[in-house]
């Protein structure tokens, strides 16, 4: 593995060999058996031994480390995390989250009481901006990808405004999506199949791609939301279940067809990864993963022009943008949820 540097969207500069990955912003760190500390104000990534010193940031401009697999953190770092406002978020080498380290001073009493209040119309309101810009943006990848979207989805859209409650919006958003999934397969190149949805654990490659990508978009989602306050375990539109972080979850649902699939079919159609880079489990093999790690970063960090406010961003900072716009919705500051929808 990289260690990556990058202050621009459009490529990496490549360091030292390292195991990490820095976009000015988000730390990865793979290399198992790694040690990450501080020193003199600077995140400090160690080979096991600490005997060589593989990757250095300033602490100043890290929001968030993100750590897979056999890693030590040492205590010292997590004390500069919580002094920082700095998140650390821990997976499985396989991408599966675990769970993460939160600092304290990332809470605003005020915002938490208005979010655990919101129902009603309100939250049928944000829900249905978010369900909507989904189908909407599902639409317009099959577009991209000279597909064409069954007419039922546009009917679909459109009905999202006028569903009359929760169930009947997830009605929508099911049948929507099961369309949808059903033209997935025609977007990807000979040699890969998609004929349905399957998780815990997936059935084939695509499947595996897509479940790891939205593993790591939840993350990306959740960090954004922590970052300004929200917390991620109490949902809109998906229910409140024990370790379920169902905020994330539905701010995740506008950014699966557009920014998650997008990718994952990337992956395929560029001929990226193939079927020799995963086990028999359907998993990414170890040489394989890195790489998925380095795309999945320089991906986010791809710009584009936001379709809403017309100048350009990339796609980490969309995601913190949307979070920005859903805690004003939330607490009243603006009348409505804005989400992220392409029309094209």
């Amino acid at each position: 593995m990289e260690a990556i540097a990058s202050g621009s969207a459009e490529k990496f500069r490549e360091v030292k060999a390292a195991e990490g990955l820095f976009d000015d912003e988000v730390i990865y760190v793979s290399a198992q058996g790694s040690r990450i500390g501080i020193d003199g104000g600077r995140i400090v990534i160690t080979t096991a031994d600490k005997q060589e010193t593989v990757s250095s940031f300033p602490v100043e401009k890290v929001r968030t480390v993100n750590v897979f697999g056999n890693i030590s953190v040492s205590t010292p770092f997590l004390a500069s995390c919580g002094k920082a406002g700095m998140s650390v978020n821990y997976f499985t080498w396989y991408g599966k989250y675990v769970g993460s380290f939160v600092p304290e001073q990332n809470t605003i009493a005020e915002v938490r009481r208005r979010q655990a209040a919101l129902g009603g119309e309100q939250a049928l309101m944000i829900a249905r901006a978010i369900v909507g810009a989904k189908i909407r943006n599902s639409r317009t990848l099959l577009s991209r990808k000279k597909v064409r979207p069954p007419e039922r989805m546009k009917v679909l859209e459109a009905n999202v405004h006028s569903a009359g409650d929760m169930n009947q919006l997830r009605g929508i958003e099911g049948e929507a999506a099961a369309l949808y999934f059903g033209c997935l397969d025609e977007c990807l190149i000979e040699g890969w199949t998609f004929e349905k949805r399957t998780r815990r654990p997936p059935q084939d490659h695509i499947n595996s791609l897509l479940s790891l990508t939205y593993a790591m978009m939840k993350n990306e989602v959740m960090s954004a939301l922590r970052q300004y306050n929200l917390d991620p375990f109490i949902g809109v539109m998906h229910t409140d279940r024990h370790g379920r972080p169902a905020l994330a979850l539905d701010l995740m649902e506008e950014f699966r067809p557009i920014f998650c699939d997008a990718f994952a079919v990337r992956l395929v159609n560029q001929r990226i990864l193939d079927h020799d880079d995963f086990t028999a489990e359907n998993r990414l093999k170890e040489h394989a993963f890195k790489k998925y790690l380095s795309q999945f970063d320089g991906y986010m960090k791809e710009t584009f022009m936001h379709p809403k406010f017309r100048y350009t961003v990339t796609r980490r900072r969309a995601v913190v943008m949307q979070a920005i716009l859903l805690r004003k919705a939330i607490v009243g500051e603006m009348k409505r949820y804005h989400p992220l929808a392409f029309v094209r």
